[in-house]
């Protein structure tokens, strides 16, 4: 039996993303496995991983708010500006951070933010991913962006921090393609000293939380015992972000393949819209870019299998 759905996946630090996808192939005898948003190896926490049918999806899942909880050290700058880089820049003083500059500092950086991510990231510059130029050592303009940053709330209880070197521990929710490594490299210049971030977890991706989620040893054992299906998640979850109707009868064929048709009216305050049958996604509609008063196909998922109905 084919197997459709979405893991919610905790990944443990010292993996890859990928490392995950494809030890899942492997659990779970299938090609059709992708993730839905690369975590770090240094970084630990949510992963959701869509299977089957729900490949189709795992964009959505990416573009949803990410939750994660960080540790930002103040006194020295790293060169991947984390924890796993060479130092760059120390400061040597003794300091002294309240709690009132420190929450300024965190006020400041919520909102809409730009960013320069890491040269030690994928981000792709004339066709070549940052940490190429970085290893080999050649530096280059990197494109400044943009960045959501709904809330970040300090959890630590203390009043003041000192010393020569400074740990406190926030929460940050955010949206997607926010680097966090580079949020606290911004926090510690707010407060005028370098730093880095020195742990970082995803506690949420989208509707998908650490208490939803299952390692990766966890799955292979639920997976022998023949009961994966009973913890993956259904297309419609991935999709509940967005409104939904069941398909028009009269409608049907022409929606089943692939027709632009005239709009819904809940396309008017929408991006997309999901169409269903007996409740399951059949078809992913959006706004027509050029022709008025009209929708189109955006992804199509077929007809329920009779085990999915």
């Amino acid at each position: 039996m084919d197997i459709n759905g979405i893991l919610p996946l905790w990944k443990e630090k010292g993996m890859t993303s990928h490392d995950c996808v494809f030890k899942l192939r492997k659990i779970l005898k299938t090609k059709k496995v992708g993730h839905t948003g690369t975590l770090d190896p240094a970084v630990d926490g949510v992963l959701p991983i869509c299977i089957g049918n729900t490949t189709k999806v795992a964009e959505y899942i990416t573009d949803q708010g990410k939750t994660y909880e960080a540790e930002v050290a103040i006194g020295f700058s790293t060169e991947t500006e984390d924890a796993t880089g060479e130092m760059v820049e120390r400061n040597p003083d003794e300091k002294k951070i309240t709690r009132s500059q420190l929450l300024s500092a965190l006020e400041g950086l919520t909102g809409e933010i730009t960013q320069i991510p890491p040269m030690y990231s994928a981000v792709k510059v004339n066709g070549k991913k940052l940490y190429e130029y970085a290893r080999a050592g050649i530096a280059v303009e990197r494109p400044v962006r943009k960045a959501q940053i709904d809330s970040i709330e300090l959890l630590d209880s203390a009043e003041e921090w000192t010393g020569v070197d400074i740990h406190f521990r926030i929460r940050i929710k955010c949206g997607k393609g926010t680097y966090i490594r580079t949020l606290a490299v911004q926090i510690g210049e707010a407060l005028g000293y370098p730093a880095h971030m020195s742990e970082l977890t995803r506690t949420q991706s989208g509707k998908f939380k650490k208490e939803d989620c299952f390692t990766l040893a966890e799955v292979e054992e639920i997976a022998q015992n023949e009961k994966i299906e009973g913890i993956l998640k259904p297309l419609a979850y991935a999709l509940s972000a967005f409104p939904s109707v069941e398909v028009e009868p009269a409608a049907f064929f022409a929606m089943k393949n692939g027709q632009v048709m005239d709009m819904h009216p809940l396309l008017e305050m929408n991006t997309l819209l999901v169409f269903t049958t007996n409740g399951n996604p059949f078809a992913l509609y959006k706004k027509h870019p050029e022709k008025p008063g009209k929708m189109k196909p955006e992804k199509m998922f077929g007809l329920p299998t009779e085990d999915e109905v």
